[in-house]
Parts: structure tokens; C-alpha cells; sequence
């Protein structure tokens, strides 16, 4: 399918105006800033959501939480939310407005988690921030109105891959999830399916961007063999909690996450996997100014209230 009018415009202005990175000297710093999204208004509707930052402890020491929280009579179940950002770059702002809308339409409370970002701290730093965040959120949902009995994890790009590490680290921690929401999964470091080629330049996220972030996020190179980094290489991925997964047309990350779908329903978990044809890496950020990126965050917010709101 050829590509969304509106994604081409937006490809077009961007790749204009946009001299490019040169991918073999910008340092992490200089491509936060980059990529930096500014503030804006919140959307539509979710001015009844309320926002709590705070801190909670894992064991490096502390890191924030943002809770985003609807009024309600009863305890509310809870999506960990991990942001994307190729593990080096974004943080809580780049998707609070997703952040939002994923509470206000799934009825839980989305809990976002400011992990430790590479290269300032690699691998396994900031899974470990993801795992502890679970962790602590198991055992204290009920402080912030949680019930511990419905949670599930949910994220984009690389956040994606650390929602899905983050599942298969509880299932051997006996951390019951309800459901993983995979937003254009990061799935497989270790090699470099067609897609990247396919898509390599031109499509917002490139190949070169790709193999930057692998570079600073890795201390070496073999650590992409690790599940803990390729969550499709894990040879168990018997149960696990039911999935819900995205990709796009256009996105070097497509093949593999759609590898990692077929992977989970071949091992009997339950699946629901969708690409978005015409669409490219992480459009979902694009609410509001894209009327298919609403909608593919409503389906993904019901697949939430759907795993979520089964008594």
C-alpha cells in the first residue's frame, strides 16, 4: 500500500528540512535534542485524567513514576508503560499524551517508568529499572489505587522490547500479567531482517539511527544474543501473557516484530497481531494530527480493557 497522504507530507517537510545525522560522531546528548518532541496541549477529552509524579525505589537507588489516573470508586487496574527512544534518547514527555489516552480509553491507570537511559548507563541498566518498576508495582499498586491483580505492560519502540522482556521476566517470577501491549517492538538485535533494508532511509526511523542506537546500548555487541535484549531469541516463550502487537508497513522494525508475534502464538500464547499498512515507525505519537494514529491507539486501549476488566 502506498504511503498515508498525510505520513508522506509529514516524510517530505521532515526530510527537507532535515539535512541529516551523521550517525558516525552525533553523540547522545545532541540526538535527544534532535528528537526532543515539544510540549503541547493534553488531548481532547482526558482532562479528567490525573497526573502524579513520584518516586519509587529499585536497586540502583530511585527513579520517577508517572501515574495517570482516572477518578474512581474502586481499586483500577494498572499498565506499566515503558517509553521508546532506541534505549538512549525520550523520556516521560515523549509519550504523555499517548500515556493519557491509554488511560482514559483502557479505564486503568497507566504507570510510565523513567528508566536509566544508555549510553549514560547500558545494558542491563535500564531493564532493570523496568523489572523493578513491576516489581514494586506488584507489591504496591494499592498505594496509588491499583489493584495488583490486573496489571499489564505496554510500550513503544524500545519500550516495546522492554515491555516484553519485562513479560517474560515475570512469567519465571510468578508476576501474573494480564495482557502485553507491543506498539512497534524493538525484537531481535542480534541480526538485521529484511525490513532494514527494505526501509533503510527516508521512512523516520533509519537503519543508521537503528545501528547507533544498538552501539550505545550495548557494552558488546554479543549482548544482542541475550533475551534480555532480543526477546524473540528466548527458546521458552510458553506462558506468557496474551499479546497485543503492532507494526508498520514502513518501519525497519516491522519484520521482527511480526517475527515475534508468529513466535508467541507458535509457543500457544494468545495473539493479536496487526500491521498498519501505509504507516511508519511509532505513528501512534501522532494523535491528534493524525486521525489513523486515534485509531489505532483506541484498538490498542480496548485490547487493554478487554485483557484488563475480566472479573
Amino acid at each position: 500500500m502506498p504511503l498515508h497522504p498525510q505520513i508522506k507530507t509529514f516524510l517530505d517537510e521532515r526530510n527537507s528540512a532535515d539535512p541529516g545525522i551523521d550517525y558516525t560522531s552525533i553523540s547522545a546528548p545532541e540526538l535527544r535534542e534532535r528528537f526532543a518532541i515539544p510540549g503541547g496541549p493534553a488531548p481532547a477529552g482526558t482532562e479528567s485524567v490525573r497526573i502524579e509524579d513520584r518516586l519509587i525505589p529499585v536497586r540502583s537507588g530511585e527513579i520517577g513514576l508517572r501515574l495517570y489516573t482516572l477518578l474512581a470508586d474502586e481499586l483500577q487496574p494498572v499498565t506499566v508503560f515503558f517509553h521508546g527512544g532506541g534505549f538512549c534518547i525520550g523520556n516521560l514527555d515523549t509519550t504523555d499524551n499517548l500515556c493519557r489516552l491509554l488511560a482514559l480509553h483502557s479505564g486503568s491507570i497507566v504507570a510510565s517508568v523513567d528508566y536509566r537511559l544508555a549510553p549514560d548507563t547500558a545494558f542491563p541498566a535500564g531493564i532493570e529499572d523496568a523489572e523493578d518498576s513491576l516489581r514494586w508495582i506488584s507489591q504496591n499498586a494499592a498505594s496509588f489505587g491499583g489493584d495488583a491483580t490486573r496489571l499489564a505492560v505496554a510500550g513503544n519502540s524500545s519500550g516495546g522490547n522492554f515491555a516484553a522482556v519485562v513479560a517474560q521476566w515475570a512469567r519465571d517470577q510468578q508476576i501474573v500479567l494480564s495482557h502485553q501491549l507491543l506498539l512497534f517492538p524493538v525484537a531481535d538485535g542480534s541480526r538485521e531482517a529484511p525490513s532494514y533494508a527494505a526501509f533503510a532511509q527516508g521512512y523516520f526511523l533509519t537503519t543508521d539511527m537503528m545501528r547507533w542506537f544498538w552501539r550505545n546500548y550495548l557494552v558488546d555487541a554479543g549482548q544482542a544474543h541475550d533475551p534480555q535484549v532480543s526477546p524473540l531469541l528466548q527458546p521458552n516463550l510458553t506462558g506468557l501473557a496474551s499479546a497485543t502487537i503492532f507494526t508498520a508497513e514502513y518501519d525497519v522494525l516491522r519484520d521482527e516484530g511480526e517475527a515475534y508475534a508468529a513466535a508467541l502464538e507458535n509457543a500457544g500464547v494468545m495473539v493479536t497481531s496487526k500491521r498498519w499498512d501505509g504507516q511508519i515507525h511509532d505513528f501512534t505519537l501522532m494523535t491528534g494530527k493524525l486521525a489513523e494514529a486515534d485509531v489505532a491507539l483506541r484498538e490498542a486501549s480496548e485490547a487493554l480493557r478487554r485483557a484488563l476488566h475480566v472479573r
